[in-house]
């Protein structure tokens, strides 16, 4: 009865045949891309049956399956392995805090940090390497030169 129905309905048999792969692929992340393009075949099978452009027989469903697989897998890897660079992202240390200006709480020192409350949040503060002071009293203005988590790094403000 199920198999009955399956037979007659092959191009919804090999779409959903598409999607279940696409869900393996996603839920266990496996990411070798064989679940992503079987899964894209099994779907443009089904397409092509839909149309009338594949007979729904289990020989054009294998055959059109394997080799869409391919064609999909050939389109799309070079794309798909872009997305995957293997360099370390950059530090990027830009940020709207960035140029901030304050009065400086407490004395800091290369050696000692400070701090400083910002936003409702505690802010430690060091001196940049680039400052060209080895310590800066507290009172003094400062300007924000780059931002970490939880720190700012300054240079007094000329």
């Amino acid at each position: 009865m199920i198999a009955d129905y399956i037979v007659n309905h092959q191009a919804e048999f090999w779409i959903v045949v598409g999607f279940v792969l696409l869900v393996i692929e996603v839920v266990t992340g496996f990411t070798l891309g064989v679940f992503l393009f079987t899964g894209l075949g099994g779907i443009a099978t089904g397409l092509l049956m839909m149309a009338g452009v594949l007979p729904e027989t289990w020989i054009a469903g294998v055959t059109s399956m394997g080799i869409s697989s391919g064609v999909i897998a050939a389109l799309l890897w070079k794309l798909l392995k872009n997305l995957q660079r293997d360099g370390i992202p950059q530090k990027d240390n830009s940020s709207d805090l960035v140029g901030h200006e304050f009065i400086l709480p407490t004395d800091i020192s290369r050696v000692k940090s400070g701090t400083t409350q910002y936003s409702g949040i505690s802010w430690r503060v060091e001196i940049d390497h680039n400052a060209g002071v080895d310590d800066i009293a507290a009172g003094q203005p400062v300007v924000v030169t780059s931002v970490e988590v939880g720190l700012f790094k300054v240079k007094p403000q000329l």
